[in-house]
C-alpha cells in the first residue's frame, strides 16, 4: 500500500484539482490517502469529505482526522499526525495546493524499490508558470551528483519536499519532522537528517508534480537567518570537518559573513579569500575586525587564478550568465571535491 499523505490548512480553494489528481493515478497498487485537517477554518474539511466516494470507487481508502484548536499547530505536526494514521508501506508526500500528474505514484513508487532508504523526488512544473524561475531550473535539472554536492545551498532540499516520496521504514529511522511550528524548516531538518543517516536521494526525470507558487506560502514564514545558520552548521560538520584548509570564494559581504558565522577552528582553515573584483584584491586582505583575538587574523585576498582549492563558493549560482561555470571549469575542479556552491 502506498499512502497519500496529505496535511491541509485551509486549502478548499485548491482541494478539487488536488484530490482529482489523487483519483486519476495509473498506479495499479493499492492507494490510500490520509488527511490531517490542521485546524482550517474554510470548508476544507467537507470538500475532502465530498470526494470519499469517488475515491473509495477508486479503490483509494481514505483516512481523514484533525483537531479544531484556535491555532493551527504547523505542518510538521499535521504531517507527522497523517503518516501516524496511515498504513502505507511507502509514503508519497502531496501539499494540497499542488496537482499530481497521473504517472506520479507508479514512477516514483517504481524507483523507491530501487533506491531503498531514499528521499525520492521528480521534476515540478510550475505554477504561475515562470515564478522563481531560477529555483524551478535547479529543481529540475541539476544531475545526480549535484543531489548530494548542493545540498548546502540557500535553495534547500535538493530533492524537494512537495515531490518526496519513501518507504515508512526509512521515514520511522529520519523522524518525526520537527514540530515546533512557526518559522521551523521541518522539511530542512529532516532532509539534513536523512543524510546524517546515510539516506540517499533521486530524482525521477520526469515532471510528476504541479508546484504552485504564492506568496502566502508557509515557506516564506521560516526567517532567513535560521536556516543560514543550520545551513552553515551543516556545511561546517560534513565539509569543513574534513578539509585542513580551503578558500572562500568572494570576498564581498556573502564571502564575510560565511567566514565571520563559522566556529574558531573553521576560520583557522580560511587560507584565503578570492575574487574577481580588481578593487577587493587591491586591498589586498580581510582584516577580522570582531575577533577576540590579537593581532586581529588577517585573511589575504587573492584572484582566483592564484587561489587554492578546496574552494566554498558564496556566489549566487546561475546569476553570472556562466562566467562562474567557465571560471570553474577553466581550473578543472571537480564538484564535490575541489569546490562546493553555498550560495
Amino acid at each position: 500500500v502506498t499512502s497519500v499523505i496529505m496535511p491541509v490548512y485551509n486549502a478548499s480553494s485548491w482541494l478539487d484539482e488536488c484530490l482529482q489528481g489523487i483519483l486519476q493515478q495509473d498506479f495499479t497498487g493499492s492507494m490510500e490517502l490520509s488527511v490531517f485537517d490542521d485546524a482550517s477554518t474554510d470548508d476544507s474539511r467537507e470538500v475532502v469529505e465530498r470526494w470519499r466516494e469517488r475515491l473509495e470507487t477508486r479503490g483509494i481508502a481514505v483516512v481523514t482526522s484533525g483537531h479544531n484548536s484556535a491555532q493551527p499547530r504547523g505542518v510538521g505536526y499535521a504531517k507527522n499526525r497523517a503518516i501516524s494514521q496511515s498504513r502505507g508501506k511507502y509514503l508519497c508526500f502531496q501539499d494540497a495546493d499542488d496537482v499530481m500528474l497521473p504517472q506520479r505514484v507508479r514512477l516514483q513508487y517504481e524507483a523507491s524499490l530501487l533506491h531503498l532508504n531514499s528521499l525520492i523526488g521528480c521534476r515540478v512544473q510550475r505554477l504561475p508558470e515562470g515564478s522563481t524561475e531560477r529555483y524551478t531550473r535547479w529543481i529540475n535539472t541539476i544531475n545526480q551528483d549535484q543531489l548530494i554536492t548542493q545540498v548546502f545551498t540557500s535553495h534547500g532540499p535538493t530533492v524537494v519536499m512537495p515531490t518526496w516520496f519513501c518507504s515508512r521504514s526509512w521515514f520511522l529511522k529520519v523522524g518525526p519532522f520537527d514540530e515546533g511550528g512557526k518559522g521551523i524548516p521541518e522539511d530542512l531538518l529532516f532532509f539534513y537528517q536523512s543524510l546524517r543517516q546515510g539516506g540517499g536521494l533521486f530524482r525521477v526525470d520526469h515532471c510528476l508534480l504541479v508546484y504552485r507558487y504564492h506568496e502566502k506560502a508557509t515557506t516564506h514564514s521560516v526567517t532567513e537567518e535560521t536556516i543560514w545558520k543550520l545551513r552553515v552548521d551543516f556545511l561546517q560538520e560534513r565539509v569543513l570537518s574534513q578539509l585542513e584548509s580551503f578558500t572562500i570564494w568572494n570576498a564581498g559581504k556573502q564571502g564575510r559573513k560565511l567566514y565571520r558565522c563559522l566556529s574558531p577552528i573553521s576560520q583557522k582553515k580560511v587560507k584565503a579569500f578570492c575574487d574577481v573584483d580588481e578593487n577587493k584584491i587591491q586591498k589586498g586582505f580581510y582584516t577580522y575586525e570582531d575577533s577576540k583575538e590579537r593581532p586581529k587574523p588577517k585573511i589575504p585576498v587573492v584572484h582566483y587564478k592564484d587561489a587554492s582549492a578546496p574552494f566554498i563558493i558564496c556566489v549566487k549560482l546561475d546569476m553570472t550568465g556562466g562566467v562562474l561555470e567557465g571560471n570553474l571549469n577553466s581550473l578543472q575542479l571537480k564538484e564535490g571535491i575541489d569546490y562546493f556552491h553555498f550560495n
